[in-house]
C-alpha cells in the first residue's frame, strides 16, 4: 500500500499566538523571545525577515537589523496551552501522528485514499486546526516524512502542497541544499566546498562519494536527496535527559548568587523526576565565562530522584568546576541516564520525616505551582521552573526555537 505521510507545522508560531491575544500586533514586525541584549530570538514574524533576522539570532542583532520590531519576551504556558488544543484536534481525526516539536507534527493517513482522499482528508483537518485554534498553518503530504517536511517549508505561509509518489527527486532537486533536513551550516560548508549548492547535484553523485565526505550522515543525506528516507513516525517521545540554563543580564563574579542558582536548578530537577516517577544515574554541571569558554564535569550517581542525594553532587561538582575566577555569563545542570522506578530508601541514612517532607512539598508544587515552596538556599534565584511536566512525552517548547 503507498505510503501517505502528512507534514503539519504551525507557522511561526509563537508569534502567532501572541497576535492572538493581542490584534494590535497583526501585520506589525514582531520578535518574540529574551528582551535584554542578551537574549536570543524565539520566533520573528515575516515582516521582520526581509531585514535579514531570523530566529536563533542575538536579539540586540535583530534589533539593530530591524529597529521597529516590538520585542515580547514570551509566556511559555500560553504556547503549551495552543500547542495542546491543537494536538487535540488532530489526536481526534487522525489515527497516527507524531508530535515532533511543540508546533510540528506528522500523520500517517496510509489507507485514507480509499474512503476519503489523504489530500483532501489533509485539508479539512487544516481548515478545522484554523477554524478552531485561529493559528495559521501549513502542511506537506507525499509518501515519507522528509519529503513531506520539505513540501511544508516550500508551502508556507498558511499554504498547502502534495508530492505526487513518483515526484520526489524532480521535486527536491531545484531547490538548494540547506532545505534537506539535518544539513546544518558546518555541512553545508562542507558541500559547499565539494561544489555542491542544489539538491540535484547530490542526486548525481555515488552515494559512497557522500559518505567518504560526511561519514554515516553524508549516506543520509543523499538518501533524503534522493527521496529514499523513511523514518517512523514517533508517538511517544522518551526524555533520556532534562536540563536547565540561566545565562545571567550582566556577567558575575557574585559567588552566592551562582550557588543560590545552581542549588535551585538542581532542586527543580529533582521535582521533574519525582514528578514523573523517575530516576537518574548521571548528573552534569556547566560554566560558560565572559570569554565564552565553556566547561562542564558529569559524574554518576546510585540512581536517584532524592534532593539529599543529587544536590549535594551538584553542589560539589560546582566547586570543582569553578577554578578561573573570572566573570561568569551561564551556569546549567544537566540529569542524564533517566529511567522510570521510584527513589530506593536507604535503610541506613533515611529518616520517615525525610520520606514525608518530600511527599508534602510535592504535594504543595502540584497543586499551587512549582515556586509555591523551596529550601532557603534557593531563596532569590527567579524563575528557575519548567511550566510542565518534562515527561509526558512531548517535545520541550524550546524546540519551536530552531530556525524556521
Amino acid at each position: 500500500m503507498e505510503k501517505n505521510i502528512l507534514h503539519l507545522d504551525l507557522d511561526t508560531f509563537f508569534v502567532s499566538c501572541e497576535r492572538l491575544i493581542d490584534s494590535r500586533l497583526v501585520n506589525r514586525p514582531l520578535l518574540v523571545g529574551g528582551t535584554g541584549d542578551r537574549g536570543v530570538v524565539a520566533a520573528c514574524s515575516y515582516e521582520t525577515r526581509m531585514f535579514g533576522v531570523h530566529s536563533g539570532m542575538s536579539m540586540k542583532v535583530a534589533r539593530n537589523l530591524c529597529p521597529e520590531a516590538i520585542v515580547i519576551r514570551g509566556d511559555a504556558s500560553i504556547y503549551t496551552k495552543y500547542s495542546h488544543l491543537v494536538t487535540e484536534i488532530i489526536k481526534e481525526k487522525v489515527p497516527v501522528f507524531e508530535k515532533a516539536s511543540v508546533d510540528e507534527f506528522y500523520a500517517d493517513l496510509t489507507g485514507m485514499d480509499k474512503f476519503h482522499g489523504c489530500y483532501k482528508y489533509a485539508s479539512e483537518l487544516r481548515q478545522s486546526i484554523i477554524k478552531n485554534s485561529g493559528l495559521p498553518i501549513s502542511f506537506g503530504l507525499s509518501v515519507n516524512k522528509i519529503v513531506s517536511k520539505v513540501a511544508t517549508g516550500e508551502a508556507k505561509p498558511n499554504n498547502q502542497l502534495k508530492i505526487d509518489a513518483g515526484f520526489e527527486k524532480s521535486f527536491l532537486g531545484p531547490l538548494s541544499i540547506r532545505k534537506i533536513p539535518s544539513v546544518g551550516e558546518k555541512t553545508y560548508q562542507v558541500l559547499r566546498n565539494l561544489g555542491v549548492d542544489k539538491v540535484s547535484v547530490v542526486q548525481q553523485m555515488p552515494v559512497e562519494m557522500m559518505t567518504s565526505a560526511l561519514g554515516a550522515n553524508g549516506t543520509t543525506i543523499w538518501k533524503r536527496a534522493n527521496g529514499i528516507d523513511n523514518p517512523p513516525l514517533v508517538k511517544f517521545h522518551e526524555r533520556k535527559s532534562i536540563s536547565t540554563e540561566r545565562t545571567f543580564n550582566k556577567d558575575t563574579i557574585d559567588v552566592k548568587q551562582l550557588r543560590t542558582t545552581i542549588f535551585a536548578m538542581s532542586e527543580n530537577l529533582a521535582f521533574q523526576l519525582r514528578r514523573g516517577n523517575k530516576i537518574a544515574g548521571v548528573i552534569s554541571v556547566k560554566i560558560r565565562y565572559s570569554d565564552f569558554n565553556t566547561y562542564s564535569k558529569q559524574v554518576k550517581i546510585p540512581y536517584s530522584s532524592a534532593d539529599h542525594v543529587i544536590i549535594p553532587k551538584v553542589m560539589e561538582l560546582f566547586e570543582q568546576l569553578y577554578q578561573r575566577r573570572l566573570l561568569v555569563r551561564l551556569v546549567g545542570v544537566k540529569i542524564n541516564d533517566i529511567v522510570s522506578g521510584h527513589y530506593q530508601i536507604n535503610l541506613f541514612d533515611d529518616t520517615e520525616e525525610m520520606l514525608s517532607l518530600y511527599n508534602a512539598m510535592d504535594h504543595i508544587r502540584g497543586r499551587y505551582g512549582e515556586a509555591s515552596i523551596m529550601r532557603a538556599s534557593s531563596m532569590g534565584a527567579n524563575s528557575i521552573g519548567r511550566f510542565d511536566n518534562p515527561f509526558n512525552g512531548e517535545p520541550p517548547t524550546v524546540l519551536a526555537h530552531r530556525n524556521q
